[in-house]
């Protein structure tokens, strides 16, 4: 089954994947990934997703964690968490390839409705675990849909669903299950990780995201950081300085113009937060990415 999905994700690839070896799938919420060497460190806030290795090599740091996985494992990352990732294992011959799927929490809440399980409250964000036969032969016929864009737009829905009650059903229930909780402290953290995305360049006060999240601020602010690892003014930081980085590093954007892009009123301040975090002074940092 690993290398029949491989070859047909091989095949996808060499047909739509652009310069970088991402390939954005017409179903939404599927992307395919090749890389052909290891790479250096990316910094994210990682989304609720579900990442089935099929080839090469992958580490992914969360605080003082570091993992570790390859072809045949799955990472699933259950909740908003800032992550430090590197592609260890990937040459031309044999590239880095993977299948990632955002996970859809409103999904997971019929899903676990109909199956009438409840959630764990205490998995940890980030879990890897040999991908289940069932997952990888959802995945499989999700992929073989795409070269039937007809039948795609009919069938993929089901697909999905498909793939979701695997994974719950699977090793990784336990760790996806609060996602789908009505209601519960994931999805009410989410309503407030929505608004930082969007807008996290604008001021927005803890308790302004409290009421968002339709809590009190001592409770969201304690739920928020065990669900991330972070507060929601670190959060919002670890966003902007994230996407100044991708301004500077893709765009060329001078540091100081990031700066005010994403919502720093002091470049001086900017520059300080940016080492402590990446390593090194933004313009260091871009003449070494150049």
């Amino acid at each position: 089954m690993s290398k029949t999905l491989l070859a047909v994700v091989r095949d996808y690839l060499d047909q739509h994947a652009d310069p970088d070896g991402l390939a954005q799938t017409p179903i939404p919420g599927l992307t395919i990934i090749r890389t052909q060497q290891p790479s250096g460190l990316d910094y994210a806030i990682t989304r609720p997703l579900a990442c089935l290795v099929l080839q090469g090599g992958k580490q992914v740091m969360t605080g003082a964690r570091t993992f570790t996985f390859r072809a045949g494992d799955s990472l699933l990352i259950s909740a908003d968490v800032p992550t430090v990732s590197q592609i260890i294992e990937a040459s031309p011959a044999e590239p880095y390839i993977s299948l990632v799927i955002d996970l859809n929490p409103a999904l997971l809440t019929e899903l676990m409705e109909q199956m009438k399980s409840a959630p764990v409250a205490d998995e940890a964000p980030i879990r890897i675990e040999p991908t289940d036969s069932e997952v990888a032969e959802a995945a499989l016929r999700l992929m073989r849909l795409l070269d039937r864009p007809a039948s795609a737009a009919v069938l993929h829905a089901s697909l999905v669903r498909e793939l979701h009650y695997w994974l719950l059903a699977g090793r990784h229930g336990s760790a996806i299950s609060r996602l789908g909780w009505p209601d519960g402290h994931a999805q009410r953290i989410a309503r407030a990780v929505k608004v930082l995305r969007t807008e996290f360049n604008r001021s927005l006060p803890v308790e302004y995201l409290a009421s968002v999240a339709g809590m009190s601020t001592s409770s969201f602010h304690q739920h928020f950081r065990n669900q991330t690892s972070l507060t929601p003014l670190q959060f919002q930081k670890q966003l902007r300085l994230i996407e100044a980085r991708r301004l500077m590093l893709g765009e060329g954007v001078t540091a100081s113009s990031a700066a005010f892009a994403v919502g720093y009123e002091s470049v001086s301040q900017f520059s300080r937060e940016y080492r402590r975090l990446f390593g090194l002074p933004p313009a260091r940092d871009a003449s070494v990415a150049c």
